[in-house]
């Protein structure tokens, strides 16, 4: 939102409920509310929610990436809203300046731009020669590779290069490759991944430390 997106579509799946039930109850949760109990009417008084629009769209339990994708897309397309689409998986904390990937993604006028990212590195890294050691770094940022962020700006023809059944970092990246559709808008900053129980971890402790270079809102 800080960045002028205020219409979100998420692809509901796995405890689709959940995710339902906690939209439902947010506006309550988030408002100075009066409920008279024998009419059942409810009176806001003051509301400190969003100004946003979110649409749970049910694309199915087992539907790989691809396809809830396909779905998110066609239903932008059904009700008028279909044009450039920021897409992200939702499970990167970073500081991706959303407002640079889009005018990149604009001057490079391709079908699609994903957000390449050196993640951090898990080890320890040694350089060799013969069976010395003459150098040792300690986890060297992205371990040399660039990986992809999950932040794509995509266009509406990317909706030809999907199935029901296709995963979206597959045969539909490859396809865009080849056909020179798919950019590279290289991120520098902060960027971690929330998979495991560890990345978990580590990102609460960062968030009860106040250490969440992700925050770029306040």
């Amino acid at each position: 939102a800080t960045h002028g997106i205020e219409d979100f579509v998420i692809c509901l799946g796995y405890r689709g409920d959940v995710i339902r039930d906690w939209f439902a109850a947010y506006r309550l949760h988030t408002s100075d509310v009066t409920l008279d109990l024998a009419s059942g009417a409810t009176t806001i008084h003051a509301s400190r929610t969003e100004p946003w629009r979110v649409t749970l769209l049910e694309t199915g339990l087992a539907t790989p990436t691809g396809g809830r994708l396909k779905q998110a897309l066609e239903h932008l397309s059904a009700t008028g809203h279909a044009g450039t689409t920021l897409m992200t998986y939702g499970d990167g904390v970073s500081d991706v300046d959303v407002t640079a990937l889009r005018s990149f993604h604009e001057q490079r006028g391709t079908l699609a731009t994903v957000t390449a990212v050196q993640p951090p590195g898990r080890w320890g890294a040694i350089d060799l020669h013969d069976d010395q050691v003459t150098h040792f770094r300690e986890k060297p940022r992205g371990d040399g590779i660039w990986a992809n962020g999950g932040f794509f700006l995509l266009e509406p023809g990317v909706l030809a290069h999907l199935d029901d059944d296709a995963t979206f970092e597959e045969e539909p990246l490859r396809e865009l490759a080849r056909a020179g559709q798919l950019s590279a808008y290289r991120h520098h900053g902060h960027w971690q991944v929330m998979d495991t129980l560890r990345d978990k971890q580590a990102l609460q402790d960062a968030w009860d430390s106040g250490t969440t270079p992700w925050v770029t809102w306040e």
